[in-house]
């Protein structure tokens, strides 16, 4: 609505990616979870940081539309036409 294309797109891949990463380290959690109860005390490695680098991005393209927002809304104040005052 507010025509900013690059700050959008940039702001929905960062959104998309921190998701897809945290379901990521989700399915893998649920995988190492059921090898456990197959196989317990088995070894595999830790896939937390996907989780936290997931989160970390989410976070990040959310901040990015905090600021983009409060722009807006600062350029609009600036933009507003001037109050006339009722007779």
């Amino acid at each position: 609505m507010a025509r900013r294309y690059v700050e959008g797109t940039g702001q929905l891949v960062l959104a998309l990616l921190g998701f897809g990463l945290f379901v990521a380290w989700f399915i893998a959690l649920m995988a190492k979870t059921l090898r456990d109860v197959d196989e317990p005390g088995g070894s595999s490695h830790s896939v937390a940081w996907l989780g936290e680098a997931g989160a970390v991005i989410f976070a990040v393209s959310w901040l990015w539309s905090l600021v983009t927002s409060l722009s807006l809304l600062r350029e609009a104040e600036a933009n507003k036409p001037p109050q006339i005052p009722p007779l």
